[in-house]
């Protein structure tokens, strides 16, 4: 179906590229290296520039680490929503929060997604979107707190799991008002998961996709990657894009990342080879 977040409308055989902005000191990732409001907007340049459809920005670590309350997430992020809007006009501008009062002001500073990384932690985000006419992204994570790590979780089937709590939470958005059409739902690898059950959401991701909701993945650096290569954070790029390649051949609809060219260049293999896109030019063998 067609894919609408917030004033953008997207073909149901487009693929995103969500480029992940973190306005935190202490990313796993970057190590703050955007921590700063300027290096964050130069990111955000960079990967528009890339051809990032999406930019997801975030003002608190998924990770344990000192407590941010919602009035200091809120000064991390929403002036920076606003001059991102301003600056970008035709862009997506999706923020990591799972906060109700957060999601509200980023969305009237000009936000189009709530991307809700904990599962429905604050019950009112969705009436949020429902009252800005924003998209939602509907996350597993079983049940786990926000910020907090697994601890022998276990699932007498992952999948199976992730697709029930995932496609009763695109209810409850639906219930509350949002538009059918600009509900997502992520299988959140990692969030409440061991590296076995990510892998095995991975390998099964057809099973989310074959529920109609458009999926999104996120899988760039994960530590499911790390733990099964036996590989550090800022070594873990061919194993995300492996990982990528199947979940696109899986049918997967948008990819937050921190490596979108990479990215973007392994779903687009991966959609001709299944048949959902043309080659970019196809001249070899007519001349």
């Amino acid at each position: 179906m067609t894919l609408r977040l917030r004033r953008h409308d997207f073909t149901d055989d487009a693929t995103l590229m969500m480029a992940i902005v973190n306005r935190t000191p202490d990313s796993f990732y970057d190590r703050g290296a955007t921590w700063a409001e300027d290096k964050a907007f130069e990111r955000v340049a960079t990967v528009v520039a890339q051809g990032a459809e999406i930019v997801d920005i975030g003002g608190i670590k998924a990770a344990p680490g000192v407590e941010i309350d919602a009035a200091e997430e809120r000064s991390r992020v929403v002036d920076f929503v606003a001059r991102v809007r301003e600056a970008y006009p035709s862009l997506v501008i999706s923020v990591d929060t799972w906060r109700a009062s957060v999601g509200d002001a980023v969305c009237a500073a000009g936000a189009d997604v709530l991307n809700d990384a904990w599962g429905g932690a604050d019950p009112e985000l969705v009436d949020v979107a429902a009252q800005h006419g924003a998209a939602i992204i509907c996350t597993h994570t079983g049940g786990a707190r926000p910020r907090t790590r697994p601890f022998r979780v276990e699932y007498d089937d992952v999948v199976r799991a992730a697709i029930d709590d995932t496609c009763a939470y695109a209810e409850r958005a639906l219930a509350a008002g949002v538009a059918r059409e600009s509900i997502v739902i992520d299988p959140a690898h990692d969030f409440g998961k061991n590296t076995r059950h990510s892998l095995e959401l991975t390998h099964r991701l057809g099973e989310m996709v074959a529920t109609g909701w458009p999926v999104l993945v996120s899988l760039s650096n994960k530590d499911f990657v790390g733990e099964t290569l036996d590989l550090p954070v800022g070594e873990r790029l061919v194993g995300t894009l492996a990982a990528t390649a199947v979940c696109a051949l899986a049918g997967a609809r948008i990819y937050r990342v921190h490596e979108v060219v990479e990215t973007r260049q392994t779903v687009d293999m991966v959609s001709s080879i299944a048949g959902r896109r043309p080659p970019a030019r196809a001249i070899r063998g007519l001349a």
